[in-house]
């Protein structure tokens, strides 16, 4: 399946710029001094603004990147779903084209964490710690029920039909996160989040889930740097149309077991699970939790 995101890409961002990579527009927002830099990778559906109010939380501690991989929120459009390496090999490109120095500490939410665990793999030199936002791994099979299997959450998530029909109660929930921003970035992030292009990129990128995870276990686990994990238990409302109360609770079981294993697997892991949220609004419920788990892996990072 191939999506393009014209829509959202016609759409511009209220704060950060644009960066070339091979003839196309990657959004980027960069804040702060000093290092490791932190670099959050998105998960779909979102884009790297939602992530402002931590970044603003952060970015007085170090520099701070927040970026739209291509094809996604401000970025220039992509066919969809793309391979890991590709996104890996972007980013780095992206770092490297703004002069911002590795190591960096990789803060990867959901989707997002089948991106970072590539960018370890191919530039291990290049991560200087990690911190896991409910994001998937490429084990991800091994820890769940059948019923929510990636095979299966490929298949869970709604559709453009359903997500039409969501698009209300959509726009009240944003108007609710997003109530503590400047009108200016309220405004523009939930024109671009209800686009149809954006609608269509987070399905898109949502098809490609146990491909990701193939091409995850050909290479190694995640180096041995500093990690933490923040589980989420909460749930969303939304999600128990979408699966029974008792998959629901597996699969809570599942990631906290396999958040277990990741923080298990490095010489300095921990993890922390997070009861009074939900997986999609994580970073802007307990902001305070991301903030704090990012300052200590800085902190452990820093020679």
């Amino acid at each position: 399946m191939t999506n393009h995101s014209t829509s959202s890409a016609r759409l511009a961002p209220p704060v950060g710029g644009f960066q070339e990579i091979d003839g196309r527009r990657v959004f980027v927002h960069r804040s702060g001094s000093g290092g490791p830099a932190v670099v959050f990778l998105p998960g779909a559906s979102a884009v790297g603004l939602d992530y402002l109010g931590v970044q603003q939380g952060v970015s007085p501690y170090t520099t701070v990147v927040v970026y739209d991989r291509g094809g996604t929120g401000y970025s220039d459009p992509l066919p969809l779903p793309r391979t890991a390496t590709e996104v890996a090999t972007e980013l780095r490109e992206l770092l490297r084209a703004r002069n911002i120095a590795a190591p960096y500490v990789l803060v990867p939410h959901s989707l997002g964490g089948f991106y970072a665990h590539r960018f370890a793999q191919l530039y291990p030199q290049d991560v200087a710690g990690l911190v896991w936002l409910d994001a998937f791994h490429r084990d991800w099979d091994d820890f769940m029920p059948p019923a929510a299997g990636l095979a299966a959450v490929e298949r869970m998530g709604p559709d453009l039909e359903q997500m039409e029909r969501m698009r209300p109660a959509l726009r009240e929930m944003y108007a609710e996160l997003l109530a503590g921003r400047p009108e200016h970035v309220r405004r523009a992030l939930t024109d671009l989040k209800l686009s149809d292009g954006q609608t269509r990129v987070g399905i898109a990128e949502r098809t490609g889930l146990a491909a990701l995870a193939d091409e995850l276990r050909a290479g190694p686990g995640v180096p041995d740097v500093p990690v933490v994990a923040l589980t989420v238990v909460g749930t969303d409302p939304g999600q128990g149309t979408l699966a029974s109360e008792r998959t629901l609770r597996e699969m809570h079981d599942g990631r906290t077991r396999l958040d277990a294993a990741l923080v298990s697997s490095v010489s300095h892991g921990e993890q922390r699970v997070i009861t009074d949220t939900s997986h999609h609004r994580l970073c802007f419920d307990r902001p305070d939790a991301v903030v704090r788990a990012i300052r200590d892996v800085v902190d452990r990072a820093r020679p």
